[in-house]
């Protein structure tokens, strides 16, 4: 551009034009720079990421499983409470009314099968359960409802031996030893009931324990041929009935699973006799 003096009142020359390049643009038609927002272009896939999201799909079934796994618990111990109580109330149902309250209300049979426990409880006080059975047994052989009484219980060392304890306590009750018959291998109810056919040859037997207990070994008797009823012995009346009750619940459905796998006692032998009152009379 020339420079013009300012005295000078002839026209402007005009602003010389320079050639352009093929394709170039020129200042009056460039494109006017955006206005809005600047465009961010996509990110790129990051593995990472997609990796983390795999991880999240496979986890969502295994958090699905750990939340039903209670629910599937608690199904599982409804439905095991559920068969325990309808085993006891079968039990309890099977042997309805054979079971006395008194001796008055027993029938006359040879043999009463007094069933084992322990004299004195953990904490070494008197077993409340063990002197109603030993009163009880007394009791039904005074009456002339039975003739001779075997009894039948736990004598896995030689410092526990429940045949003996009961022998001397019911001895010390009037009970003759001379008519006591001693069951040394009655480990467990199923054994007494089945050693008393098949080793004491008995058949017809007065079952004496607490009522829940009769019931049981009336419901195994029975299964094994033995025309069976029951003494009911006193219960005690303090908490210590409800524990005992609560595991013969338990008792219960293990006798029943005994059956049904055919379990047997742990000894058999020669058989013996059951000493009879009758019998000794007679032989004197």
């Amino acid at each position: 551009m020339c420079v013009r003096d300012p005295s000078d009142s002839s026209p402007a020359p005009p602003d010389p034009v320079f050639p352009q390049a093929p394709g170039a643009t020129s200042p009056a038609h460039a494109t006017a720079p955006p206005t809005g927002p600047p465009t961010v272009p996509p990110a790129a896939p990051n593995p990472a990421l997609g990796a983390t999201a795999a991880i999240e799909l496979a986890a969502k079934p295994r958090r699905r499983r750990l939340r039903l796994a209670p629910l599937l618990v608690a199904g599982c111990a409804a439905l095991t409470l559920v068969g325990l109580v309808a085993i006891d109330a079968m039990v309890s149902a099977s042997t309805a009314g054979a079971v006395a309250d008194g001796v008055d209300q027993v029938e006359p049979k040879p043999v009463a099968l007094l069933l084992g426990t322990a004299r004195r409880t953990v904490n070494g006080r008197p077993n409340r359960f063990y002197h109603a059975r030993i009163e009880a047994a007394a009791e039904l052989f005074h009456s002339g409802k039975v003739r001779g009484i075997l009894v039948s219980g736990d004598n896995a060392t030689r410092w526990y031996n429940e045949p003996i304890d009961m022998q001397k306590d019911l001895m010390a009750a009037g009970v003759p030893g001379a008519f006591i018959t001693l069951d040394y291998a009655g480990f467990r109810t199923l054994d007494s009931v089945i050693r008393a056919k098949e080793v004491f040859r008995q058949e017809r037997l007065i079952i004496v324990s607490q009522r829940f207990h009769a019931e049981r070994a009336i419901f195994l008797a029975r299964h094994f041929g033995i025309d069976a009823t029951g003494l009911a012995a006193a219960d005690p009346n303090d908490w210590g009935l409800m524990k005992v009750r609560a595991r013969e619940v338990l008792a219960r459905a293990v006798a029943v699973l005994d059956l049904m796998i055919g379990r047997k006692p742990r000894f058999l032998g020669e058989p013996e006799t059951v000493r009879l009152r009758q019998d000794i009379d007679d032989a004197v």
